[in-house]
């Protein structure tokens, strides 16, 4: 296929790797020269608009940082919009609420185009090694035909509903992650507290039911202090902002998931904000009493 790619970041760069090498022509597009050098390299073309990408291809994956670039990406005066063709599928694979999604969707569907909003989680690891889960909202013939595609970036591939099901799926997935990397914060410090090695406390937590995924990659970061990895915290403030205002619109309890953001806030208050979500541990010692 004729494919487009928009947002080339930690994740986006390595996930249109995948697809040309799977054989698909791609277009790309980025405000700044230099962040699709490594794509033209490998044998992209470079377009001067949003618009104009649009224009030359079949299916474009989006994957910017928060609800108002999608929506200036694709709705703006130069946006995907005025260039996609009837029968043409845009895919948005970050991390937006799930009422821009559907307002996008919306407003692609006169004119024919079909759209996915399909988020995924795995971390930049994942979108190295094409190893990402990815949770798909919109039409099961359009996720059909697009499945193949996700098939060059992901593992587990997942369709779990109509238009924005794929974002609320994902906030769900973030409030859990973020719970329990807080959780994880604070059964460390406590254990370093009492002066028992942390480092031998999470390894017998991860032989046992407290074990996860959020404590193998970011407990052992917390206990390295380990925190220029991963993803910054700041979008993880994003992320928990979207699920926590979901709860409040549909009337569910989210206490944990307010403590922490509570949490978040402080990191990103300390300065933290580009630092990875690790930082949390610092963020509870601080509070401990001296």
């Amino acid at each position: 296929m004729d494919l487009g790619f928009i947002g080339l970041g930690v994740m986006g760069r390595p996930m249109a790797m995948h697809l040309m090498k799977h054989g698909h022509a791609m277009g790309v597009y980025a405000r700044r020269s230099e962040s699709t050098a490594p794509l033209v390299a490998a044998g992209a073309t470079r377009h001067a608009s949003p618009a104009a990408l649009a224009a030359r291809c079949d299916v474009i994956f989006t994957m910017v940082t928060n609800s108002h670039d999608v929506e200036q990406v694709v709705l703006g005066s130069d946006g995907l919009i005025h260039g996609m063709r009837p029968g043409s599928v845009l895919v948005d694979m970050e991390t937006i609420s799930p009422a821009v999604a559907r307002h996008v969707a919306a407003e692609l569907a006169p004119k024919g185009v079909e759209m996915l909003d399909a988020p995924v989680s795995g971390g930049p690891a994942g979108a190295e090694q094409a190893t990402l889960a990815i949770m798909a909202g919109g039409k099961p013939e359009v996720f059909e035909r697009i499945k193949p595609l996700f098939a060059c970036m992901g593992k587990t591939i997942v369709r779990v509903g109509d238009s924005g099901a794929g974002q609320i799926t994902k906030a769900c997935n973030q409030l859990l992650l973020l719970v329990t990397a807080q959780g994880a914060a604070e059964a460390l410090a406590l254990a370093a507290r009492c002066g028992v090695d942390s480092t031998t406390v999470r390894e017998v937590m991860m032989g046992g039911i407290a074990s996860s995924r959020v404590l193998d990659v970011f407990g052992k970061r917390m206990i390295e202090r380990n925190f220029a990895n991963g993803i910054d915290t700041r979008l993880y403030h994003k992320d928990l902002a979207i699920a926590l205002g979901l709860a409040h619109e549909h009337g569910a309890a989210a206490p944990a998931a307010s403590v922490a953001m509570q949490h978040i806030n402080a990191a990103i208050g300390r300065g933290e904000g580009s630092s990875d979500l690790a930082v949390l541990i610092e963020v509870l010692e601080s509070m401990s009493r001296k």
